[in-house]
């Protein structure tokens, strides 16, 4: 059989049942599983056989639905979280160890860049934040001998800075090290980081991929393509013993397909406890049967928006990678050719105040601390989702005081522009 499209992806991969079985992912409510001798949960914990024994670290239904997100990234192994925070500290965490150094773009989600500016460095993990348009030579000078990834996001919340993959994974790999990628905006339906030369993926499965607001969680992925062996001395957490785990050296017993995930499973998901919800992990499961469907509507929205507020005599530096005139098209042409996101980011003219005013005449986009939903919604990033960061920070991020991001749902394109409309008129 040929390789299927991303849209059947979405709706068959993963879970494929044989026959007399449910036809849904089904829901496995349970703590715990049963076996007949201790010798057969011995080799569970040894790993030495596949299975289940405790849901804290593995749950049949979210593995069904992490194999299908793997096959829609073109992964070999993932792996779901409680949300896309932690996904985002699993993934540097099961790599990056007091005294390592981590190198980030500086256009990011707000919560992840606190939690790398000041959670992670209280845990002795020292990190250099580059602009995501730097040049080579810049990004050049971020590194240390120490560094252990590289981490950006496909498209960043709020600023919707493009990611340039080949420039970010040439200067990883030249350091033996591997890139990061957030992929939530854009979602596996308009990029794959991994045909670009990114090494892992994560996401926040709350936004797209849910797509309704339902259910908080998040996902790894590993390419399966970085060599870990091959640099060694830089990793030893998955190159040597875990003497927390009886001795395993995970790159040697499960190579580089699967040493990234099960490292991340056996042993920071046994410790930090961070799994998604069986429930939720169904629920996820719906809303990516519909994603390639949903994503097409979401940018037809994003797209029109963007181009009614680039000619409205109130808005100002509006930015969508795919708006003609916008400062990541030709990288978004690259990247992204068949869409974007559907989030929108623009300045209200007349500073804070006058967006504030913006937002509470907002009929139809509600005031949420939320994106990516199928109903649309709006945020004021400057005193929500980045109230942590310094002014410094904010204009490093690409966030100003007068910055709305605009959330595009699922409704009729020109009711979504007749709201932003008189609530523009109502300042």
């Amino acid at each position: 059989m040929t390789e299927w499209n991303i849209e059947t992806k979405c709706v068959q991969s993963g879970y494929r049942p044989k026959n007399g079985e449910p036809r849904e992912v089904p829901i496995v409510q349970s703590t715990t599983f049963k076996y007949d001798t201790s010798a057969d949960m011995g080799k569970l914990f040894d790993l030495e056989a596949s299975g289940y024994f405790y849901t804290r670290l593995q749950n049949p239904t979210n593995d069904f639905v992490a194999a299908k997100i793997a096959a829609m990234e073109g992964g070999t192994a993932a792996m779901l979280t409680s949300s896309g925070q932690a996904a985002n500290f699993f993934a540097v965490f099961n790599i990056a160890a007091q005294g390592d150094h981590i190198v980030s773009s500086s256009s990011i989600y707000g919560g992840t860049f606190n939690l790398f500016n000041v959670t992670m460095r209280k845990m002795g993990i020292d990190f250099t934040f580059v602009a995501p348009d730097c040049t080579e030579e810049e990004l050049e000078k971020a590194f240390k001998p120490n560094t252990k990834a590289v981490f950006g996001e496909t498209i960043a919340n709020p600023a919707l800075s493009v990611l340039d993959f080949e420039k970010f994974a040439k200067a990883a790999h030249a350091h033996g090290v591997p890139l990061i990628v957030d992929n939530t905006f854009a979602t596996p339906v308009n990029c794959r980081p991994f045909e670009w030369g990114c090494d892992i993926v994560t996401h926040s499965t709350t936004k797209y991929m849910d797509g309704h607001g339902a259910g908080v969680g998040g996902c790894i992925v590993d390419s399966g393509k970085f060599d870990w062996m091959a640099h060694a001395d830089k990793f030893p957490g998955l190159t040597t013993p875990d003497d927390s785990y009886h001795g395993t050296t995970y790159a040697e017993k499960f190579g580089k397909e699967g040493a990234f995930i099960t490292k991340a499973t056996a042993q920071l998901m046994r410790d930090f406890g961070s799994i998604q919800s069986p429930q939720n992990a169904f629920l996820l499961n719906l809303g990516l049967e519909s994603l390639h469907v949903r994503m097409k509507q979401h940018c037809a929205n994003g797209q029109a928006l963007a181009e009614f507020l680039s000619k409205h005599p109130k808005a100002e530096n509006v930015c969508y990678p795919t708006l003609k005139g916008d400062k990541y098209f030709d990288i978004a042409m690259k990247y992204l050719p068949n869409g974007s996101c559907g989030v929108v980011s623009f300045g209200v003219k007349g500073g804070r105040a006058a967006a504030e005013a913006f937002m509470k005449n907002l009929k139809i986009f509600a005031i949420e601390t939320h994106v990516a939903d199928a109903r649309s919604c709006c945020l004021h990033p400057a005193s929500s989702t980045h109230r942590q960061l310094t002014e410094e920070e904010l204009v490093a991020a690409g966030i100003s005081g007068n910055l709305v991001r605009m959330s595009c749902g699922l409704e009729n394109t020109q009711d979504l522009l007749d709201d932003v409309a008189q609530a523009l008129d109502a300042i």
